[in-house]
């Protein structure tokens, strides 16, 4: 069997996951794409420590050749990116169809701050609940 790759390592795979992201968050907004997180319980086990990132692409946003480009375009970013998320976090990103004939920079730039936003999101939480306040899953 072959060694997976770092970028297989990131990726969310089963249904089961997904629709605990779904279920476990709320639907937040960037320029060209909405997003969903949760953070990983506990006792959730998984080949991977750290983040673990899902996108989904329907056939609404054009014919195959379309949303596979769509896909390289954001895996690649989500490789660039990745190492912003410490946390064992789930992300789901769900873009527009604007992001096929978004420029690679800006594309790049918006999973960056949506990396961020979950990254100081979950610390937020984490801190709250250090503190004894009770945590609010997704702002």
């Amino acid at each position: 069997m072959p060694t997976p790759t770092p970028n297989a390592l990131l990726r969310l795979r089963k249904h089961a996951d997904y629709q605990r992201v779904y279920a476990g968050s709320r639907k937040q907004f960037s320029k060209q794409m909405a997003f969903f997180y949760s953070i990983r319980p506990e006792g959730r086990r998984s080949d991977t420590e750290g983040p673990r990132i899902g996108l989904t692409v329907g056939k609404v946003l054009g014919n195959a050749v379309e949303r596979n480009r769509i896909k390289r375009r954001l895996r690649e970013c989500v490789r660039r990116h990745a190492g912003t998320l410490t946390y064992p976090v789930d992300v789901i990103l769900h873009p527009r169809r604007t992001a096929l004939e978004m420029d690679t920079k800006k594309l790049d730039g918006e999973v960056a701050q949506i990396f961020r936003t979950i990254q100081s999101a979950i610390q937020a939480a984490l801190r709250k609940a250090a503190a004894g306040q009770p945590a609010v899953e997704a702002p």
